[in-house]
């Protein structure tokens, strides 16, 4: 694949996904096509400032004439929608936004690429292919044992996983509608570098190490399977280079750990490695979220069965590298959390 539309690529996971792309191939260009809403910092891509094959766009991915623009203007081989609100709370709080950018811009890059490489035959460009990033919660609750397969039915039980589960049906109607080569990945918690501290892990590493509270939903009990995100982005890369069109990929990391665990974890490791005076006694419980899924667990089995991925990074080593790494890049959590990482980053792209 030679050309490749990233949308959201300035977001946690998109980024992550970009660096990586650009370490383990040759000649790829991607094209970066990111909002830069409240999520997205161009910080995260400081590596890839003067990397010719990564291409910079700011733009909304329901903009039709940009994305028509694009596709004339670069020819694209594949896209790989990363581009999404994705913070449970906030769509609790506004679900329009989670359905514009999540739906319709899902169903705006659909059209894009169908009007780029559908051909009067009905027949699509060579080798390309449309990888909708999809996650674990489309699923919605497990009990306590069993875990989420391909075959499990859509079950949302939150604005932002009803948005995602939109966007997958879109991508899969067209595929059957209008024979668009299509995959579906859908992951478990994510976590590693360049994550918005508004999610668990980087927030909780960021309370420890300044002495500020760390909230706790509810009991703290509820179960996550965490992935750590480069293997994530290797298996996203394994979809696009050999998974069967049409399919469905789920990615898990086989790591399921409670929300609590995972605090008192990143307390300790905080401890040990930068604030001695970090202990449990930060821990607050607060009012659980609304709709908050008890446990979410995925089979990867498929994956590896047909491209051979499993995750090469326990937790154990992966949270480690995790804090090692945000109390290494102090100064990127902090231009965050005082939200300077706008003004600087974006100003420079808007003015080249």
């Amino acid at each position: 694949m030679n050309t490749i539309l990233v949308t959201g690529g300035a977001g946690f996971i998109g980024s992550n996904f970009i660096l990586y792309m650009l370490d383990n191939t040759d000649g790829t260009t991607l094209v970066n096509l990111d909002k830069l809403t409240y999520a997205g910092n161009l910080a995260n891509l400081r590596a890839a400032e003067q990397n010719p094959r990564h291409v910079f766009v700011q733009g909304d991915i329901c903009d039709a004439a940009l994305l028509a623009q694009l596709f004339g203007q670069y020819q694209f081989d594949a896209v790989v929608n990363f581009a999404a609100e994705s913070h449970v709370d906030r769509s609790i709080e506004n679900p329009g936004i989670f359905a514009q950018t999540n739906v319709q811009g899902t169903l705006a890059l659909l059209a894009a690429a169908r009007a780029a490489w559908e051909g009067p035959d009905g027949a699509y460009k060579p080798g390309a292919k449309f990888l909708q990033v999809s996650t674990d919660e489309v699923y919605g609750s497990l009990g306590p044992a069993g875990y989420f397969t391909e075959q499990t039915p859509l079950a949302p039980r939150s604005p932002y996983s009803a948005s995602k589960a939109a966007a997958d049906l879109f991508v899969a109607a067209w595929a059957d509608t209008y024979g668009m080569p299509v995959n579906i990945t859908r992951c478990s918690n994510n976590y590693g570098p360049y994550q918005f501290p508004e999610k668990l892990i980087p927030l909780m590493i960021h309370n420890a190490c300044n002495n500020i509270e760390l909230p706790v939903y509810g009991d703290g009990l509820n179960v996550r399977d965490w992935l750590y995100v480069e293997d994530h982005c290797r298996a996203i890369h394994l979809v696009l280079q050999g998974g069967r069109p049409g399919e469905v990929y789920n990615i898990g990391g086989h790591n399921e750990r409670t929300n609590i665990d995972i605090v008192k974890t990143v307390i300790r490791l905080v401890g040990e490695m930068a604030n001695p005076a970090a202990s449990d006694a930060l821990i607050r419980y607060v009012t659980d979220r609304k709709g908050h899924d008890r446990r979410y667990a995925i089979d990867p089995a498929k994956i590896d069965a047909e491209l051979s991925w499993h995750p090469a990074v326990s937790f154990d080593e992966g949270i480690v590298r995790t804090v090692r790494w945000y109390l290494d890049n102090a100064e990127w959590l902090q231009s965050v959390t005082s939200g300077a990482y706008r003004e600087y980053y974006n100003k420079m792209y808007n003015n080249r």
